[in-house]
């Protein structure tokens, strides 16, 4: 039996907000204990008190965040079997053996954070420094393995497919998917562009109230040195993606770029401003290269609009970041010593927020624009939908549920904002 339309929408909107909301998170707790540890590294080196005060601090963030987490990543793993059944009957023997990867990383990086935690007298500084190189080591191994079934969902291989059924499983093959390198890739610089340019906007407010505070500077010094490679390694990444988009998802790349009609030297567009060529340039590597135009595709296969708003913001805040870690990175050679100009500040301040939103906005692109396939050309997410009803229940109900952690998650980390600030200030 069939979901009916209006399920397979509260169904996709459910796990549309749940994944939304816990890519914020994840991406926090990818990029965060890598700034924890390399303030304890300096704080070892240097002995500067400023550089302990944060490895305890970005400590005490990473497990807040690792919480939050956690929590909503279980709910995702319910809602994915309750809501899409199909899905997981299908997608079973692929899916299962990376899932079960990432249970192994998190575990690992649950019980390394309260060793890092809990260890800060109790064992040798090199064994403290290992246990948190593991915790930032077993968070990015959870997101490769998450990030590997997203690739097979985009580009899906090692299997035949007899009377709608998957046949002759090979996992090994699965994991090679063509997809899963440049979203592996994609996926890691966008948590370290994100979280890092979020602590950088932090601190460079508090420079701003405080010119010279000796640990608002350290910060600074630690997030841009994560925020300037990832923000111009990202366009490159994003250039290769791209390839195998074309190749694999036409239909995606002309929703992508909004392109209507089949065309020989497609524009890109950067905003509302057109770039003669580009789109057939970026994606194939020639500037003459035909792109097929959403007038090939049957109507009920198309994503929805929203795929090319996504994709212009995506483009139009990693642009500006590239631009800023490059005007950044400039001074920095220039003046040897960290940027501490007001206008650079508040240009620093105001692109905090740009990364996060440069993520959710890729998030979109990916996900939308696979759309109507839960697994590309294999699984339509009507198909994989529940049939049982009513999902407005649950759809209402885990709503309210994000709602609340999203206010405690603001105001834990509005506290310790302020904290840090007023301290740093004294």
């Amino acid at each position: 039996m069939a979901a009916a339309p209006h399920e397979v929408l509260f169904a996709r909107g459910q796990m549309a907000y749940s994944l939304g909301f816990h890519i914020v998170f994840a991406a926090i707790g990818i990029a965060m204990p890598l700034l924890m540890v390399g303030a304890e590294i300096l704080w070892r080196r240097s002995h500067r008190p400023e550089y302990l005060e944060l490895a305890r601090r970005w400590a005490k963030g990473t497990a807040i965040f690792f919480a939050i987490g956690a929590v909503s990543g279980t709910v995702l793993s319910f809602e994915l079997g309750l809501l899409f059944p199909r899905f997981m009957e299908l997608a079973g023997p692929f899916v299962g053996m990376p899932f079960s990867l990432e249970g192994i990383a998190f575990f690992t990086e649950a019980i390394f954070l309260g060793l890092y935690l809990y260890g800060w007298d109790r064992l040798a500084p090199r064994l403290h420094i290992a246990c948190g190189a593991v915790v930032a080591l077993s968070g990015a191994l959870s997101a490769v393995f998450v990030t590997l079934v997203n690739a097979w969902m985009n580009a899906p291989r090692g299997f035949t497919l007899e009377n709608g059924q998957i046949r002759g499983v090979d996992p090994a093959l699965a994991l090679g998917s063509p997809f899963a390198l440049h979203e592996i890739a994609h996926g890691l610089l966008a948590a370290y562009m994100a979280t890092a340019m979020a602590v950088a906007a932090i601190h460079a407010f508090g420079l701003l109230r405080k010119p010279g505070a000796a640990l608002h500077a350290a910060a600074l010094r630690l997030a841009l040195a994560v925020a300037i490679p990832c923000a111009l390694a990202q366009p490159l990444v994003g250039h290769a993606a791209g390839h195998a988009v074309a190749e694999h998802q036409p239909l995606k790349l002309a929703a992508m770029e909004g392109l209507e009609h089949t065309q020989a030297g497609a524009p890109a567009h950067l905003g509302p401003v057109p770039v003669p060529h580009g789109l057939s340039l970026l994606a194939y590597g020639d500037p003459d290269a035909v792109v097929r135009g959403l007038e090939e595709f049957p109507a009920a296969d198309r994503p929805h609009p929203v795929v090319h708003l996504g994709f212009q913001v995506m483009v139009l805040l990693g642009t500006g970041a590239a631009l800023w870690a490059s005007l950044t990175l400039l001074l920095w050679l220039r003046r040897r010593r960290l940027p501490q100009d007001r206008r650079w500040l508040w240009l620093t301040v105001a692109l905090g927020p740009a990364g996060v939103i440069a993520m959710e906005a890729g998030w979109i692109v990916t996900e939308v624009g696979r759309q109507p396939w839960a697994i590309y050309g294999v699984l339509r997410t009507a198909d994989a939908a529940t049939p049982v009803g009513p999902l407005w229940v649950s759809f209402t109900l885990f709503a309210i549920i994000y709602v609340g952690l999203a206010a405690a998650a603001a105001l834990v980390l509005r506290r310790e904002v302020k904290k840090t600030t007023a301290e740093a200030s004294a």
